[in-house]
């Protein structure tokens, strides 16, 4: 673009349309594009039924906040049959007046939009359409057709006053454009990967006499725009970390329903709670209750090796998947020493007995060099066996400071 802007005077930047993602798992994708595109100066912007995965309440917050210029003479609201979008519009270039319409097929699925949207017979739309702009002054019409390769071909050969057409929805890439009776059509594929530039040769009136067109691959010869790459960046380093995280969720998910058959599971330290009051509010006081946010403050929580430790179940029946869908079992809580609470009605009667071997679970010597079963004790025991003497260093702390 930027080069096309430095060899011609008279620029105008057009864009298909079909550009919305096939997903809602990419539904930003939508929004970034549009932003771009507005960064670029895209002067007028096609149509299609891409553009109405996600709703056309979602359509249309976007447009006024970007203000993007989407045009579509022929789909219609259902009630009240008022056009969705400007069907056309009006551009000084300069000295040029330009006209630009778009148009939509009337066999487009318009998805959640089906029922309260009716797309218009393409011919009819596109006659009034030109007719209209001529009328506005503009000596250039162009047309951004979702229509497809055939129909847009057709739709030009019977529709006087079209001087060039994007086409688009599926259209295989021709790096040269030809000439529809006399309508030059330009055929730059799909994806993004191709820009094409067409060229109208005007006469005195600035009518067209002649035209051509040429697609360009976007290669690694066209270096990138500085602040455009910077923007690309941004957006793509964030989009992948919450695509990360709706990841790990979808595995969460999936992981519980596969256990959901199963009788035992861990159940939560607030659960166990409801019983056992003073054994509660006694670990709430102990390093356990906090173990999680050592491993945040140390940025080491999405450490593998020391999750486990620090939490309840990794990956278990009701345990901890992430800590985004299973906060709750973050920590060491009841469980991670007495077991699943869901067997706690195998042993009402005898109390199970924490031992030197339960705490060396995690308390290793690699993870713990400094942990002394005897000295720890009395500060996690509900009883306070032995005697509370001050801890020289967190048990766990000597594995993260030997860490660069």
């Amino acid at each position: 673009m930027d080069s096309i802007r430095a060899g011609y005077s008279q620029i105008l930047v057009v864009d298909a349309g079909y550009f919305f993602p096939d997903d809602a798992l990419h539904q930003d994708v939508s929004w970034f594009l549009m932003d771009a595109m507005v960064v670029m100066g895209t002067d007028a912007v096609g149509t299609s039924e891409k553009e109405l995965s996600f709703g056309l309440g979602y359509l249309r917050a976007q447009l006024k906040r970007t203000r993007l210029p989407m045009v579509c003479a022929n789909l219609y609201e259902r009630q009240g049959g008022k056009l969705v979008l400007p069907p056309y519009l009006v551009k000084q270039v300069g000295t040029v007046k330009v006209g630009v319409f778009g148009l939509m097929s009337a066999a487009a699925d318009l998805g959640p939009s089906r029922d309260s949207l009716r797309v218009e017979e393409p011919t009819a739309a596109a006659k009034r359409a030109v007719s209209a702009l001529r009328k506005k002054g503009a000596t250039v019409v162009v047309l951004l057709s979702q229509l497809g390769k055939v129909e847009s071909e057709d739709l030009v050969t019977v529709v006087e006053g079209i001087d060039a057409v994007i086409v688009g929805h599926r259209v295989p890439l021709l790096q040269k454009g030809r000439m529809v009776k006399n309508t030059v059509a330009c055929y730059g594929g799909e994806q993004g990967q191709y820009m094409g530039r067409t060229l109208l040769t005007l006469d005195a009136r600035r009518r067209m006499v002649s035209g051509e067109s040429e697609a360009f691959m976007l290669g690694p010869d066209i270096p990138d725009h500085r602040e455009m790459a910077k923007l690309l960046r941004g957006f793509t380093d964030s989009f992948n970390v919450k695509l990360e995280r709706l990841r790990k969720e979808r595995a969460a998910k999936e992981a519980e329903k596969s256990v959901q058959g199963s009788p035992d599971r861990y159940v939560g330290a607030e659960v166990c709670g409801r019983c056992h009051t003073a054994e509660m509010a006694q670990w709430r006081t102990t390093a356990h209750a906090r173990a999680w946010q050592t491993l945040v403050d140390r940025r080491q929580d999405q450490a593998k090796e020391c999750v486990g430790c620090h939490v309840v179940g990794q990956g278990q029946p009701g345990g901890f998947q992430d800590a985004a869908t299973t906060p709750a079992m973050a920590n060491v809580q009841c469980e991670s020493c007495h077991g699943m609470g869901s067997q706690h009605d195998a042993y009402p009667t005898a109390q199970r007995r924490v031992t030197e071997q339960t705490c060396r679970i995690c308390h290793t010597k690699e993870t713990s060099p400094g942990f002394e079963f005897a000295l720890y004790l009395p500060h996690v025991s509900h009883k306070g066996e032995g005697e509370k003497r001050p801890l020289p260093v967190s048990p766990m702390k000597l594995k993260f400071q030997a860490k660069p």
